[in-house]
C-alpha cells in the first residue's frame, strides 16, 4: 500500500510540474513617445507571389526608443489580406500593433471575394469575365 501511495504522489508532483506553454501572440507594446513620421521608402519592381509591406517603427526596449523597420516581401497567401503594423493613439500612450495574414479581400479593393461583381476592377463582371482575377484579360 505504501509503494501504491508513493507511486501516486511521484505521478501527482511529475504532473503539477508539467507547463502548458504560452499562446503564440506577441505582447501588446505601449509606449508614451509618440512614433516618428513614416519613412518615404521607393517600392521595388513587384515579384511574383509576393506582396510588398512598406517599413514601419518598431519599438526598441532596449535603448527605449522607436528603431526604423525597412520594407520586405512577404509570400502571398491567396485569400489573405495583409494588415500592416501600425500605431494607435490611447489616450497619452501609443499601442503598437504588429502586422497580421486576415481572411479576406485578396485583391484589395474593400469587397470580400466571395461577394465580389468585378474582382479585378476591369469593368466586367466576374460571371462574364474569363479571367475574372486578371485585370489584363477580358
Amino acid at each position: 500500500m505504501f509503494k501504491i501511495a508513493l507511486v501516486a504522489a511521484a505521478v501527482a508532483v511529475s504532473l503539477g510540474s508539467f507547463t502548458v506553454p504560452a499562446e503564440a501572440a506577441p505582447p501588446v507594446v505601449t509606449v508614451r513617445i509618440a512614433p516618428p513620421e513614416l519613412r518615404q521608402e521607393a517600392m521595388p519592381s513587384p515579384r511574383r507571389g509576393y506582396d510588398w509591406t512598406p517599413g514601419y517603427w518598431n519599438w526598441d526596449r532596449r535603448h527605449n526608443r522607436h528603431q526604423w523597420v525597412a520594407g520586405n516581401w512577404v509570400r502571398s497567401r491567396p485569400g489573405y489580406v495583409y494588415a500592416q503594423p501600425m500605431w494607435v493613439e490611447r489616450g497619452n500612450r501609443w499601442e503598437f500593433r504588429r502586422g497580421a495574414w486576415g481572411r479576406g479581400d485578396a485583391d484589395r479593393d474593400g469587397v470580400r471575394n466571395s461577394q465580389d461583381r468585378d474582382r479585378d476592377g476591369d469593368g466586367v463582371a466576374n460571371n462574364r469575365d474569363r479571367a475574372p482575377n486578371d485585370p489584363r484579360r477580358r
